[in-house]
């Protein structure tokens, strides 16, 4: 499996940018949550949707013995060591200690990602020290 074209991930990620946060939505311009937002990059660079995506909770702080997102994101994607993801790349996050990935983003640069936070919606914001210390997963969008 090729990955996509890392340009045209964030070309299209970025037109994302000022999407209203909306849990559990993916429509450009009306609203998104931050799967919502690789759900729709992916729909975009790759294709239709593969999987159903069940309903999840927004809880950052959940814990269990499963990395739910990453177990699904490995099914679809090319997995990528996170100290050497770069532009173009998904990227999981663990809010809390032990907690399980819960937050997706994507590098636009190695100093920069998108995502969608609630009340703020689909951002671009300096991926900070605090930040990168959060990232458990990196994966890259496969080429269609």
């Amino acid at each position: 499996m090729n990955a996509a074209d890392p340009q045209r991930v964030v070309t299209v990620a970025r037109s994302w940018l000022g999407t209203p946060y909306h849990d559990q939505a993916s429509l450009r311009g009306v609203g998104c949550d931050c799967l919502g937002l690789a759900r729709g990059v992916w729909r975009e660079v790759v294709g239709p949707e593969q999987l159903p995506i069940p309903p999840y909770s927004r809880d950052w702080g959940e814990t269990g013995p499963r990395e739910v997102l990453a177990e699904g994101a490995r099914r679809m994607m090319i997995e990528a060591e996170p100290a050497a993801a770069g532009p173009g790349a998904l990227v999981l996050f663990r809010m809390k200690p032990r907690a399980i990935a819960k937050h997706v983003g994507i590098l636009t640069c190695p100093s920069s990602f998108l995502h969608a936070y609630e009340r703020l919606g689909v951002i671009e914001e300096p991926l900070t020290q605090s930040w990168r210390r959060r990232i458990a997963f990196a994966f890259l969008f496969p080429q269609r």
